[in-house]
């Protein structure tokens, strides 16, 4: 919470003082656990700010706010990318995330631990794609909140049996209990960023696993 409202004010103060452009990496987490599918920048989203997940989300969610209204009364030059799932080579390997969680257990032939019964979705964006779209988005003068992501979306159980066959693993995939606010569904409508950008993405998932394993395979003991 402090570096969502706090590290994104002494930014933002910062951008003022050396009039400079500030970009917010903000999240599709500010679209909580989505009633509207997929997700278009206009949805308000689904958040429950009590639940576990509410101190990243509701985070973002002030970042976005906060940056818009030093856009509106103190006229920085500001954009807001909405970032959706991303991954590729140099991820932490302890990131916690799904698509390290995966590889590395697959590598060391852990089981594969996907929650609820993995049909919950998301989608994938390579990071080359991401930087080139935020590239794209620090060259426009579009201030409100743009979708990034790849909108091809897959079942967490898809992902894993994409992992075990592309890392040749022997793993069984095991089900453990959905965390409370897990979203079901995630899947960016990229519309805005079609039309304002020129973008979307290009790598497609097997495609990057397959650079992303690569990285991983000599770092993971």
């Amino acid at each position: 919470m402090k570096v969502g409202a706090l590290g994104t004010h002494n930014v933002l103060g910062f951008a003022k003082s050396k009039r400079a452009v500030m970009l917010l990496a903000s999240t599709s987490e500010v679209y909580g656990d989505p009633l509207q599918h997929p997700q278009r920048e206009e949805y308000w989203g689904n958040v429950n700010p009590v639940g576990p997940r509410g101190v990243y989300d509701e985070a973002k969610r002030f970042a976005e706010a906060i940056t818009m209204a030093y856009h509106r009364q103190q006229g920085v030059d500001t954009r807001i990318a909405r970032i959706f799932n991303t991954y590729g080579p140099n991820m932490r390997l302890n990131d916690g995330r799904v698509i390290p969680n995966f590889i590395c257990q697959c590598i060391k032939g852990n089981d594969i631990t996907a929650y609820g019964q993995g049909n919950q979705t998301r989608s994938f964006c390579y990071v080359d794609d991401l930087m080139e779209g935020l590239y794209k988005l620090t060259q426009t003068r579009y201030n409100l909140p743009v979708n990034m992501g790849n909108p091809d979306e897959f079942t967490i159980l898809q992902l894993a049996e994409m992992i075990k066959k592309l890392t040749g693993s022997k793993s069984r995939i095991v089900f453990n209990p959905l965390p409370e606010d897990d979203p079901k569904v995630r899947m960016p409508d990229i519309t805005k960023a079609r039309k304002l950008l020129d973008w979307q993405p290009q790598v497609k998932l097997e495609d990057g696993l397959k650079k992303t394993i690569e990285w991983f395979k000599p770092r993971v003991s």
